[in-house]
């Protein structure tokens, strides 16, 4: 039987939480299953959330109203914008690469393959990943922060009711804006990658031609192509996770800060293992 101060303590637990009081919840009764039971349930919630956005999508983008220059804006904010620094880190690093390729080659006297080892490592693997974990790190934390702050704060109610679905106006952009900027952004991170490693090894007594003629010779065009067809599906995979993140936020500014580090981290991982497998198939 419950004493006199518990049960008044639990009669006015609901009033002391409304003045803003924190009062630490009972702890539930928990079996020895719960320790597998919550991540599957929870892994199985999440992938219901992001099928069911996909779906809506879908049904919607041939639907008006189309959003045309917020997706221009999104294309411009995931693409033009994240340019500087899928540039950087694509040159250092090839550039990384080749100063271990070259060192490493050079006692073997086969320096020769110093070009053809980093360009097919840069189109296949690189260049893609390093777009991919960049917009995850840079849009997709931010599209999180943007979603979540307009749920806590009801504007989506707001949108519903001047007649804009959610989808049309916030997901389906960001969808059409990460598949098609990510092929771009890897072209663009292939590119500086092959010239930081080429720069590097010209500090490393690899010559220019030799260097050049061995990417020429061993990189075909297949590897460039399959390379580019990676980057739809991290687009795709930011953008949902980003918007599922978002719409499900709650409790105000903390609730803001866990979805957008939920979503870098999911987006990230989910990229990893995404590209494994693509490679896995393609290669």
């Amino acid at each position: 039987m419950p004493t006199d101060r518990e049960d008044t303590t639990r009669r006015i637990e609901p009033s002391l939480r409304r003045l803003g009081y924190d009062v630490p919840m009972a702890a539930k009764p928990t079996s020895i299953i719960d320790p597998i039971l919550i991540p599957v349930v929870a892994f199985l919630t999440f992938a219901g959330e992001v099928g069911i956005i996909l779906g809506d999508s879908i049904k919607r983008c041939l639907k008006r109203p189309f959003e045309v220059q917020e997706t221009i804006n999104q294309m411009a904010f995931i693409g033009v914008a994240s340019v500087p620094i899928v540039a950087l880190t694509g040159f250092f690093s090839g550039a990384v690469l080749s100063l271990y390729l070259s060192q490493l080659l050079n006692e073997y006297h086969a320096t020769s393959f110093v070009g053809a080892t980093v360009g097919l490592t840069v189109t296949r693997e690189i260049g893609p990943v390093i777009a991919g974990i960049m917009v995850s790190a840079r849009c997709g934390s931010a599209m999180a922060a943007q979603i979540g702050s307009m749920a806590v704060t009801e504007q989506m109610d707001a949108l519903r009711m001047l007649s804009v679905h959610p989808t049309n106006y916030l997901v389906i952009p960001r969808i059409i804006a990460g598949l098609t900027m990510l092929p771009v952004l890897a072209l663009v991170c292939m590119w500086a990658g092959i010239t930081g490693g080429l720069l590097v090894a010209a500090t490393e007594h690899v010559p220019y031609a030799v260097f050049m003629h061995s990417v020429m010779h061993y990189v075909q065009p297949a590897d460039i192509w399959k390379g580019v067809v990676k980057t739809p599906v991290f687009g795709l995979i930011i953008a949902l996770v980003a918007c599922q993140q978002g719409m499900r936020t709650k409790d105000g500014a903390v609730g803001v800060g866990k979805s957008t580090t939920n979503t870098v981290v999911i987006s990230m991982v989910l990229v990893y293992i995404v590209n494994f497998l693509l490679a896995r198939v393609m290669y």
